[in-house]
């Protein structure tokens, strides 16, 4: 069983920086492909980001595209989201997950091609 564990959320000012943290359990993590989104109140949820298992392909959503960065070490079985330059609108709930398919070079934006979720971790931005 796949288990992923978010952290680094919290309460930050308008133009102010944090970084998640997503821990995956299983030896297998470094062959998947691992995906960052987020559901704000009242919205559905959304994509931000992606990175593959090789690690040189990363997709950004047009609204954190420049100012959001996901990385992943392997080593540490961990993926990352730096995000810079934070406004209100990325206040929302934050969720990793794990691609279905091994060694899939292309990443997906599409919720449905993640099969493993993590609980989630809160970021509030104020004005």
């Amino acid at each position: 069983q796949v288990q992923l564990v978010e952290s680094g959320g919290g309460l930050v000012q308008a133009g102010g920086s944090l970084r998640l943290s997503c821990a995956a359990s299983g030896r297998t993590f470094i062959n998947y492909a691992m995906g960052w989104f987020r559901q704000a109140p009242g919205k559905e949820r959304e994509f931000v980001a992606t990175i593959n298992w090789q690690r040189y392909k990363a997709y950004y959503s047009d609204a954190v595209k420049g100012r959001f960065t996901i990385s992943r070490d392997n080593a540490k079985n961990t993926v990352y989201l730096q995000m810079n330059n934070l406004t209100p609108e990325d206040t929302a709930d934050y969720y990793c997950a794990r691609d279905r398919s091994p060694l899939r070079v292309a990443t997906s934006t599409d919720e449905g091609a993640y099969e493993y979720w993590g609980q989630g971790t809160q970021v509030i931005v104020s004005s």
